[in-house]
């Protein structure tokens, strides 16, 4: 996809946004076309997307420095050996009404707020470069959205995304599934009608659409209700596979598994595994850092069995390493997807890892999720009353749909000739653009 120069894109052209679990990302759509805005990084290369994390850089004295968001971020969080609060995959969190706000360095933020804060700083990158974009924008919604706890339903989550994006400055939205968006970015290639299945594989969800797309659609011989003929959606993708890397590798060479000894009791005890179901999610890290957890994580180190396995997990936790540590673990995770094996490497004393990965293990790892995504594929079908030999097309995109496994579902039930991919990371944010140029 190309980007445009600050003269190019018009003050009228349409705004696409799709705010994800890890990254968004912005485009312009125009006449039929959609173009994406492009975020700076320090070294003066842009990037397409927009990291969805938040750093507040820890105060030294003085007043606290300003929030960064987005690929300085990371940056600038790395920089300064993690001295600082970084949050990340806060889309993750919108259905769950438990978490409504968090203190960072004595000031309280809604979830709300953190979003707006993300959502801002977006929108300066893209003003800075392109000039006022206005108000009006179509942003991306999953199907199902993320919540591990039982909610108020797609109202919740809908509802906070609406305030946050009214606090950026973005007072008119409309949402649009996301599948349904990628599914417009794919239409542009076609010069004939398909039934088409899309795919869209973020952090947090995985979300499935079959559409009618074409010259018919776009001639508006088909209305947007008769073209989409049904959607579907699990809240487990990119991120539930790290977390299975974790369980399985990270995890026992932190203590998992692992007994402590009990001077009360006088036994050995197994070490509780709710320590390790919140290192398998790297934004609850940080969730362990309370006082009384690291009373009681220093009080473990003395009474286990495997007493360097827990120095290593109160090191990783005290000094907020979960960023570094889940860089590690994706960095695996995309290289099993183009190699048979791969080292995960960490090495931060005294936690350190080096442990081999196979992909057939990795496979076996995330079998569970895989079978949730192809039970969320069935409900699809037969709830739209359409059989797979139906489908002329399916359209995978987002990071996860370079997991060989992942795409290896789609191959078994439609055949490698009718899947079709590309710009896994934009194809939503690009197709959010035209849908928002449409409907002008």
């Amino acid at each position: 996809m190309q980007t445009s120069p600050r003269d190019s894109t018009k003050p009228s052209a349409a705004i696409g946004l799709d705010f994800g679990t890890t990254n968004s990302a912005l485009a312009f759509g125009q006449r039929g076309e959609s173009t994406l805005a492009t975020f700076a990084r320090t070294d003066g290369t842009r990037l397409s997307t927009f990291r969805s994390v938040l750093f507040f850089e820890a105060p030294d004295r003085g007043p606290a420095p300003p929030v960064i968001a987005g690929p300085r971020a990371l940056e600038r969080y790395f920089e300064t050996g993690g001295n600082g609060r970084l949050l990340q995959s806060l889309k993750s969190f919108l259905a769950s009404p438990l978490f409504t706000s968090t203190s960072v360095y004595g000031r309280t933020y809604t979830l709300e707020e953190l979003v707006s804060l993300l959502l801002l700083r977006l929108r300066k990158e893209v003003e800075a470069e392109h000039g006022p974009i206005g108000g009006r924008v179509v942003m991306g919604r999953p199907v199902r959205f993320v919540s591990e706890e039982e909610g108020e339903g797609e109202g919740l989550p809908l509802t906070r995304l609406r305030k946050a994006a009214a606090l950026a400055g973005f007072d008119d939205v409309r949402f649009e599934y996301e599948p349904v968006a990628a599914a417009h970015s794919y239409e542009r290639t076609l010069d004939h009608d398909e039934l088409v299945l899309v795919g869209d594989f973020g952090g947090g969800t995985s979300d499935f659409c079959l559409v009618r797309l074409g010259p018919s659609r776009r001639r508006g011989v088909l209305e947007r209700n008769s073209a989409i003929v049904g959607t579907e959606g699990v809240g487990l993708a990119g991120d539930a596979f790290d977390g299975e890397i974790v369980r399985a590798v990270v995890a026992p060479a932190l203590g998992a598994g692992g007994m402590f000894r009990s001077f009360m009791e006088q036994r050995e005890i197994p070490i509780p595994p709710w320590i390790y179901e919140r290192l398998r999610r790297w934004h609850h890290v940080s969730f362990l850092k309370s006082a009384d957890t690291m009373r009681f994580l220093k009080e473990l180190r003395s009474l286990a069995l495997e007493r360097d396995k827990i120095e290593a997990l109160v090191h990783l936790v005290e000094d907020d390493l979960g960023p570094q540590l889940f860089t590690a673990v994706e960095g695996t995770k995309v290289a099993l997807s183009r190699e048979s094996s791969h080292t995960l490497a960490f090495d931060d004393p005294p936690t350190v890892l080096d442990e081999l990965c196979h992909r057939v293990d990795f496979e076996r790892w995330i079998a569970t999720d895989l079978r949730a995504i192809e039970r969320c594929i069935d409900a699809l079908f037969d709830k739209s009353n359409v059989r797979a030999s139906d489908v002329d097309r399916v359209f995978l995109t987002g990071g996860s749909a370079l997991v060989p496994s992942v795409r290896a579902i789609f191959e078994r039930r439609f055949g490698e000739d009718k899947l079709r991919g590309g710009e896994e990371l934009t194809s939503v944010a690009t197709g959010l653009a035209l849908v928002a140029d449409e409907e002008r």
